[in-house]
């Protein structure tokens, strides 16, 4: 099922994206799509059983989640991208924490921060969580955590991430950084994770053309592997990392993004994602 919130910022309203692509409004059987509905996805109803949802020309797609809990973030987690950055391989997963309230609409505006040098672009595949998870083992099938999927930008201010000192945080909080969206993907409609093509491209040109099988730590450990540091909680998010194509590693002079710039990515079966950036 593909999960929606369409709307202005704030009023968005839930619904679903039925199979002929029709909008069924989910307003008058959840109040929004949130932890609550995540934990118990029975209660939704046949999308055919749902009222025909108007949409307009132009109607604005939010995040398909209310209220993210955590969005725990995955570093140099694809074989090609550690290579192009000329990073070792992690022994483990690189963990960093981004804002809940970075998360903006699929395709909302970006802002560049005011003294930015170095905004990059980062198509990643997102984990919801569905179920509470601590101290997970591989036999309890991390996998039947997971809520469901979505695709998020994590974008990047690579001079405040890696320039400036301290942690990542810096270059992956800026307000917008997170577009996020349109759909989330219930889990029984992605059977393989790890068989999925990362796209995204910067004013028309390709930039990043991956699969989620090139993913140093995959889906499963990923969550295994967080719940050992972290309680995981319905509506908690994953980011889980980005394939080769970033701006940081292209050659000088790097191709970061500017005001006016157009980037569009998609994942399979997740759907699509178009911003423009603009000046903070």
């Amino acid at each position: 099922m593909k999960l929606v919130r369409v709307g202005e910022p704030g009023c968005e309203r839930p619904a679903v994206l039925d199979r002929d692509g029709l909008l069924r409004d989910l307003s008058g059987v959840v109040s929004d799509i949130d932890a609550a509905l995540l934990a118990d996805l029975s209660v939704l109803p046949d999308p055919a059983s749902l009222p025909v949802l108007d949409a307009p020309v132009g109607l604005r797609y939010g995040p398909p989640l209310a209220r993210p809990g955590k969005i725990v973030c995955v570093g140099l987690n694809y074989h090609d991208h550690a290579r192009e950055t000329g990073a070792e391989i992690p022994v483990e997963p690189i963990v960093f924490m981004k804002a809940p309230d970075t998360m903006v609409g699929p395709d909302d505006t970006v802002l560049v921060p005011r003294t930015s040098l170095a905004t990059d672009w980062e198509v990643e595949l997102a984990i919801v969580i569905g179920r509470t998870a601590a101290y997970l083992t591989a036999d309890q099938n991390p996998l039947d955590y997971v809520a469901g999927y979505a695709i998020s930008h994590d974008v990047s201010e690579r001079d405040f991430q890696l320039s400036r000192g301290g942690q990542w945080d810096k270059g992956k909080n800026c307000a917008t950084f997170n577009p996020f969206g349109p759909w989330l993907v219930t889990a029984d409609e992605v059977p393989d994770p790890q068989a999925l093509t990362l796209t995204l491209s910067v004013n028309g040109i390709l930039r990043q053309n991956g699969s989620t099988a090139d993913m140093i730590f995959p889906v499963a450990f990923l969550v295994e592997y967080l719940s050992q540091f972290m309680t995981l909680h319905p509506g908690d998010v994953i980011n889980t990392g980005t394939p080769a194509g970033v701006a940081l590693g292209q050659p000088e002079p790097k191709p970061y993004l500017r005001a006016g710039d157009t980037v569009e990515l998609a994942i399979s079966g997740l759907g699509g994602q178009r911003q423009t950036f603009a000046d903070a």
